[in-house]
């Protein structure tokens, strides 16, 4: 009786030695025994991230809930994640291969780093059935911390966002699940997990050094980028690991999305990007009656400089303008002329044109949703494009290469000259302001190009209409009690699961600086040469300027007098127009009160710059431009670039129609024709005596470069007929 008591008892332990639960394979787990659930009620940016990485490594992947509705509740939000444990019981119970080995994981914020061999490995290495994912902090009943068991090394408590084990072990698991959808998947997970008898009987043990899983909630910290021949990890730091999945549980959404920019081979420093030109939107094949159909939102929020130039850049995209409808709002009265000019010219060309403007009492916000309802409410509307009036777009093709890309939502990378400021945030602060990412001055210094997922973009940005029309229907998106209109908008798009893409491909434009502009003058542009040089220089001095310095365009028509071109025709208008608009034109007496000592032996009649207060903007145009070319006619002679004076001359017939021969108070002078011979006037020029030696035919912008004492005697020729205006300079006096 003995005898047979202790062979059943043997028999008993080898079977359960040996059964499917407990039994330990020998050799390497086969890679096709391995299948990969996940649960995904539709598809999301997140999950094509997911699914792409999947791809890359060739796993075998079955996606749970397909059409149905998430009753699982959300990471911000009250613990759910029943829905997910219903799903996984019901696909377990028609699996009927009992060595199948089942990885169930998230999706929506996961992405793979190594592929199923090495995953496979590292679960055998656990010597357990079902090997969970393991966390640092204890979610969502902290009463249970204690029940925990112990380790002797790395975290404690489970996660639920991914386990891997056999199918067997995990139908015993999941047997017991009975609850409704919006049910804790993770309070189930964690007291079958502290149950010991389940524990054991599932064989159930807690990847506890990230060997497997990286979950991010509690964890930051512990996590960086390990770049290595043309792939991207995750590393464990704290335990020297290289987890095979990485998972931005709870609150680190940003985290893996930062992550994701970059693992396994998004971005990688040997190929560069290597996703930029997958799933591409090609015009190639398009008639222009074929392109898609955009809404245009155009947004002037304050005065704002070059309003006219923005105008003039809508223009010049380079897509069909019959397949652009324009949503222009408008809260600064000072902007009315420009957008009126811009419409008298255009207005018929566009399919539809929208106007909102100051006077219509319509504030900021409300102005966003009227601008995403235009294109909502158009069934043929693909697109809205919403463009800041700052927003300089020196890409013609910018509209073009945004729809290429085929994102839900892409923002073109902007910047300021030389500032690292830029239209988008890498990450965000505990408070969700602005934070600099690890990559950022990278991505904005061009050195590492692709597209970027980012927390927040704005002024400028490509937004699919089906988005608008789903994840983002909600009629207000940009009101928050405690954030910014543009930040709250972002913090709605993040929550909805919708990637913000920004690119550094191309070159686009930049965003001009709107602080201190002033609405005082008549052309307010032409002040803005401290502010926003770039744009200043791209409107108002020559095109052919650069060409003085490195050309031979400089002409030299008298002893030691240079001609060259200086101002476009626009600043030369824009100047004589300030001018006339001023009007406090000077008597052309000796007797004058804005000069020290209060007499000129050689009068003119003009205005100062300092009258119009333009004296520092002319320093700064003197030092800029005209230093250089100084310096290269005059070799050896390094100019201040100071003036005494400098000032608007107006020569008429009957007022004063020349100036008699005289010596300037300079070292050297300039003097810039502002309008043109042959059409504004008739006559004038300039007549250097000593040479004699006459210029009859000043060309408008070009200015007059020559010595100013002992050497250069001259006189300012007769006009005969019309107005000729000049900008004098005595400079370094």
């Amino acid at each position: 009786m003995r005898a047979g008591t202790l062979t059943l008892v043997f028999g008993l332990l080898w079977l359960t030695a040996f059964s499917p639960l407990h039994c330990e394979p020998k050799g390497p787990l086969p890679e096709e025994k391995l299948l990969v659930l996940t649960v995904a009620t539709k598809e999301t940016d997140g999950f094509k991230r997911f699914m792409r990485s999947a791809q890359h490594f060739n796993y075998t992947v079955k996606v749970l809930g397909r059409g149905e509705k998430w009753n699982g509740g959300d990471y911000m939000t009250a613990p759910g994640g029943g829905q997910k444990v219903r799903l996984l019981k019901s696909a377990l119970a028609d699996i009927k291969e009992k060595d199948k080995i089942i990885l169930f994981i998230d999706s929506y914020d996961v992405v793979f780093s190594s592929g199923p061999k090495e995953l496979l490995k590292k679960f055998q290495q656990a010597k357990h059935k079902v090997v969970f994912s393991a966390e640092t902090l204890i979610w969502p009943d902290r009463h249970l911390e204690d029940k925990h068991p112990h380790v002797r090394e790395g975290k404690r408590f489970l996660g639920a966002g991914g386990f891997i084990g056999y199918v067997p072990n995990l139908k015993e698991m999941v047997s017991d699940w009975s609850g409704e959808d919006d049910d804790s998947d993770q309070l189930f997970y964690t007291k079958v997990y502290i149950n010991p008898a389940k524990r054991k009987s599932i064989n159930i043990t807690l990847d506890s050094k990230c060997r497997l899983f990286q979950n991010l909630h509690g964890a930051l910290d512990e996590v960086v980028l390990k770049f290595e021949d043309g792939r991207v990890r995750a590393r464990n730091v704290l335990y020297d690991t290289l987890p095979v999945i990485v998972h931005g549980n709870g609150p680190t959404k940003l985290q893996i999305n930062y992550l994701g920019n970059y693992i396994p081979n998004v971005w990688t420093f040997e190929t560069g990007c290597t996703v930029c030109s997958e799933d591409l939107r090609s015009f190639s094949t398009l008639k222009e009656s074929e392109f898609p159909v955009v809404v245009i939102g155009i947004f002037i929020q304050q005065p704002t400089p070059f309003v006219s130039a923005f105008f003039e850049r809508l223009v010049n995209l380079k897509y069909p303008k019959n397949r652009l409808n324009l949503f222009i709002y408008n809260q600064e009265p000072h902007h009315d002329k420009h957008i009126r000019s811009f419409l008298e010219s255009h207005e018929a060309d566009y399919k539809v044109v929208k106007l909102i403007g100051p006077d219509e009492g319509v504030d900021v916000i409300t102005s966003r949703n009227i601008g995403f309802d235009m294109c909502r409410d158009d069934i043929d509307c693909e697109y809205f494009f919403s463009v800041d009036v700052e927003v300089v777009l020196k890409n013609e093709d910018t509209l073009k290469i945004l729809i290429e890309l085929n994102k839900p939502f892409v923002a073109p990378m902007m910047t300021k000259p030389g500032r690292l400021w830029t239209n988008f945030w890498g990450a965000l602060s505990a408070d969700g302001y602005y934070a600099r990412s690890e990559d950022y001055v990278d991505i904005v210094q061009a050195r590492r190009v692709g597209i970027w997922n980012v927390p927040y973009v704005s002024q400028v940005y490509l937004l699919r209409a089906d988005v608008l029309r789903s994840e983002l229907k909600d009629s207000d998106l940009f009101n928050s009690a405690t954030l910014d209109p543009d930040m709250a908008f972002c913090s709605r798009v993040r929550d909805q699961g919708v990637f913000m893409f920004v690119t550094n491909m191309h070159s686009f434009g930049r965003v001009l600086n709107t602080e201190n502009y002033q609405t005082n003058h008549l052309h307010n542009d032409l002040w803005q040469i401290f502010e926003n040089p770039v744009d200043w220089e791209e409107r108002y001095i020559h095109e052919n300027y650069s060409q003085i310095l490195n050309g031979n365009i400089v002409e030299n028509p008298c002893p030691d007098v240079y001609w060259f071109p200086i101002f476009t025709e626009r600043t030369c208008t824009h100047l004589v127009e300030e001018m006339e608009h001023f009007g406090q034109w000077s008597g052309g007496g000796n007797t004058d009160t804005r000069i020290q000592g209060g007499y000129e032996n050689v009068p003119t009649i003009d205005i100062h710059m300092n009258q119009v207060n333009f004296e520092k903007e002319w320093q700064k145009f003197l030092l800029d431009y005209i230093a250089p070319v100084t310096e290269k006619m005059f070799p050896g002679y390094f100019t201040r670039a100071l003036f005494d004076l400098a000032f608007v001359v107006r020569y008429r017939p009957d007022e004063q129609p020349s100036l008699r021969p005289h010596h300037d108070a300079s070292t050297f002078t300039i003097n810039i024709a502002l309008n043109q011979v042959g059409i504004d006037y008739q006559g004038g020029g300039c007549r250097f005596l000593r040479y004699n030696c006459s210029i009859r035919a000043p060309r408008k912008g070009w200015a007059l470069m020559h010595p100013g004492r002992l050497t250069h005697y001259h006189e300012g020729l007769p006009t005969t007929s019309g107005t000729r205006y000049i900008a004098v300079s005595f400079v370094d006096p």
